[in-house]
């Protein structure tokens, strides 16, 4: 049905652009050259470009999980407090940005930073094409500015990784199976809003997948088992997405393909001293409204990469490296 719902949006989508300008064609031909005809044909016709140019990018959503919501984790890195701090500073811009687009949001679970800030945040993003659009953003963020926690004002450089996996639906998980062997479960007092049991009860749940060392939590749901119902659907999505990375290097290990380093690593630099400045380092897309997007105005950033992603995207199908 979601399926269905999603197929009738898009043709209902291009029945409109088509309208649009068949609008603005009557008006051509029936008032001519009356007064004000053509500013409003002129005016249709932007309105039916604006709405082909979205269909365009929305075609770029082909892959198997793009209309999934997304499970973004984002942890400091280097960088010490301003890294914290910084954390902060990303998961807000990215759920001000799901705002922006009408997206359904939900907080599973943050880690206070020792002095401010936070070492990580979990939250999910619901909408059509929500993970095709925020795949973008897998990789490590650079901020470059005054830290607000040095005495004496100097520069800081602080990092932040951004991960980025689809969310599973039913179905989705194929013959995946999770032993209960594999997992260690620990159980901890939730440190954000959670309703009045917060703080007093161990509600809040961390799992370790052993085998491969992916560690999720959930502390947000204000029973235990609704902690680990929503952990481990996150830890089934990154299961299932460590998966189709692995067989993905595999094939291109076969067609003798190289892995850009830098792809993996660093992918934008946000510099707000001495000047401001947002950069890409992989599309060299920037801007000097870095106030903006750490606002949530990140579609500047998404949608050339969406393009270099199917552009570059190797002969047969799959991932672009």
């Amino acid at each position: 049905m979601k399926r269905i719902a999603d197929l009738r949006s898009d043709i209902d989508a291009v029945d409109a652009v088509r309208a649009t300008l068949d609008d603005a064609a009557e008006i051509i031909a029936v008032l001519g050259d009356e007064e004000g005809a053509e500013a409003e044909a002129d005016a249709m016709i932007a309105r039916a470009t604006r709405a082909l140019d979205d269909l365009e990018m929305a075609a770029n959503f082909d892959r198997p999980y793009d209309s999934h919501g997304a499970i973004v984790t984002i942890r400091a890195g280097a960088g010490g407090t301003d890294a914290a701090d910084w954390t902060q500073m990303l998961g807000r811009m990215y759920l001000r940005w799901a705002e922006g687009h009408k997206f359904e949001t939900h907080v599973v679970e943050e880690a206070p930073g020792d002095e401010a800030g936070l070492r990580s945040i979990t939250f999910i993003v619901r909408g059509k094409n929500a993970y095709g659009m925020l795949e973008s953003e897998r990789g490590v963020h650079r901020l470059v500015r005054i830290s607000p926690f040095d005495n004496q004002g100097r520069r800081q450089t602080s990092f932040a990784e951004v991960d980025v996996v689809p969310e599973m639906e039913e179905g989705d998980a194929g013959d995946l199976e999770i032993k209960p062997d594999d997992l260690k479960v620990e159980t901890f007092k939730a440190s954000g809003a959670g309703g009045q049991y917060v703080n007093k009860t161990e509600s809040a749940i961390r799992i370790y997948h052993l085998p491969t060392g992916i560690t999720v939590a959930s502390q947000q749901e204000r029973s235990q088992m609704q902690n680990r119902d929503v952990a481990m659907n996150i830890l089934r999505a990154k299961l299932i997405q460590r998966a189709r990375e692995e067989q993905e290097q595999k094939l291109a290990e076969i067609r003798g393909e190289r892995m850009a380093n830098e792809w993996g690593s660093q992918i934008r630099n946000y510099v707000l001293h001495p000047y401001q400045m947002v950069k890409d380092v992989r599309t060299n897309v920037e801007t000097g409204s870095a106030q903006a997007v750490l606002e949530g105005d990140i579609d500047g950033f998404i949608w050339p990469y969406l393009q270099n992603r199917n552009k570059f995207a190797p002969a047969g199908g799959g991932d672009a490296a």
